[in-house]
Parts: structure tokens; C-alpha cells; sequence
């Protein structure tokens, strides 16, 4: 492999510190839903596209080379199939053996922001139908009847890995999850002020990971190790 074309995105800003909490939020390949601008929730989402599988498989060749996640002791994914199917396809190269942790722990609030009436839609039958919320204006309105506000969706998926992280002190855990829930812990971890934050203002790349560390001794202080560590992988 080539070193200079291996990577995109920093790889590591500053070391983890001994002891502390941590983890590794892994975007799920290109999906089918992305390819075919569908509305990917529950009804929408059917799993990953030829690329993500690829983009999937260069992300585990690099983890089963270099071991950097084989100290996990938990692998987590929403319940969204492109972030089962991601999960699944790492599982053998995360943690200290291949089925060393078990199955992936499924959870609905790693979800991305959910669709309600929305899900399965083309995204410009969604505009049509309901139109585009000013989330610039007011980010507290929802995207469809039933679905969450961007408000809403950054207080509940940051809240989640909030959850999963405090549940294994002093360990590293990996979740399978979408750009969605990255952006809201750069949202909510860096506490960008809701009159500034929008929607897109990163962009969180395919099969690529970001790291946050609780600082020991602090309630929710967060420091950011590393974002879109990403291989390069061809679209051909």
C-alpha cells in the first residue's frame, strides 16, 4: 500500500492519556440509501453499496495490520443496516480475538436523525412533500411529521455515546455509527453554542474514524484524538 495514499483525515492529534475512557466512532461504508439519495432510516436503509463494502474492507485490512483497536473491550452499532453490516465486517479485527467481544450491541439512539414520516422517501420527494426546515432559523423544527428536529437528534445522539463511554470506565469502546451522530459530538464535546451550529458544517467521510477521550476526573470533558482517519479506497 502506498503511505502517502493510505490515509485521509488526521490520524492522531495528541496521544490518549493512561487510563482513560475512550472511543472510536467508525461512519458505516457508503450505503445504497447515500448511492440512491433514499431517506435511510428503518424502511429507507438497505445496508451498504458495492463501495462501502470496499471502503469496510480496506478500514479492517488496515486495523487487522496494524492492531490499533485490539484493546476494545466493546463493539457497538446503531440498528440501522449499514451500521450492522460496517460493524460486523470489523468485528474480526476489533478487540483482542475474533469473536473475543461478543456480538455487536445494537442500540436505537446511535441512530441518525430520525425520519419519521420521511423514512424511504427520495430526498426530493421529501422536499416536495413536506419542504426543507430552515434549521439555520430554528433548528428545533422537525424534518417530518413524526421525526426529530436537528436539535432534537444532537442532545439524544451525543447523549448516547455520552452512555456507552461511561459505561466501561477506563476502557476503549468502538461504535459503528453515522455522520449524523459524529457531527453531534463535535457539536455537543466542543459545546458549540445551538445559535451557531448547522447541519454539514464538518464533513464526516465514509468507513473513517474519530476518537474522543474523557478527561479522568472530569464529568464531560472531552478531548478530540483523532477525526476522519480514513483509507483511500477508489470509487473504481
Amino acid at each position: 500500500m502506498n503511505e502517502e495514499r493510505s490515509h485521509e483525515g488526521v490520524l492522531r492529534i495528541v496521544p490518549p492519556a493512561e487510563g482513560a475512557s475512550r472511543i472510536v466512532l467508525i461512519r458505516h461504508g457508503e450505503a445504497e440509501c447515500n448511492v440512491n439519495r433514499i431517506v435511510g432510516g428503518p424502511k429507507g436503509c438497505s445496508g451498504l453499496s458495492n463501495l462501502g463494502y470496499r471502503q469496510v474492507a480496506a478500514l479492517a485490512d488496515r486495523l487487522y495490520e496494524s492492531g490499533e483497536l485490539r484493546d476494545a473491550t466493546a463493539l457497538y452499532a446503531s440498528v440501522l443496516p449499514r451500521a450492522i453490516e460496517t460493524a460486523e465486517r470489523l468485528r474480526a479485527v476489533i478487540g483482542p480475538g475474533p469473536t473475543a467481544l461478543g456480538p455487536v450491541r445494537e442500540r436505537c439512539d446511535l441512530c441518525e436523525l430520525h425520519p419519521g414520516e420521511a423514512d424511504g422517501m427520495a430526498w426530493e420527494d421529501v422536499v416536495a412533500t413536506f419542504g426543507v426546515p430552515d434549521w439555520d432559523r430554528d433548528p428545533a423544527l422537525p424534518i417530518a411529521p413524526g421525526g426529530e428536529s436537528w436539535s432534537e437528534f444532537v442532545v439524544r445522539a451525543s447523549d448516547a455515546v455520552r452512555d456507552v463511554v461511561r459505561a466501561h470506565p477506563g476502557e476503549l469502546v468502538v461504535a459503528a455509527v453515522h455522520a449524523g451522530v459524529i457531527e453531534a459530538t463535535m457539536i455537543a464535546f466542543l459545546r458549540v453554542s445551538p445559535e451557531v451550529y448547522r447541519r454539514g458544517w464538518v464533513r464526516i467521510l465514509h468507513a473513517s474514524m474519530t476518537e474522543w477521550e474523557l478527561v479522568p476526573g472530569e464529568e464531560d470533558r472531552w478531548v478530540l484524538l483523532r477525526f476522519n482517519d480514513a483509507c483511500d479506497v477508489p470509487r473504481a
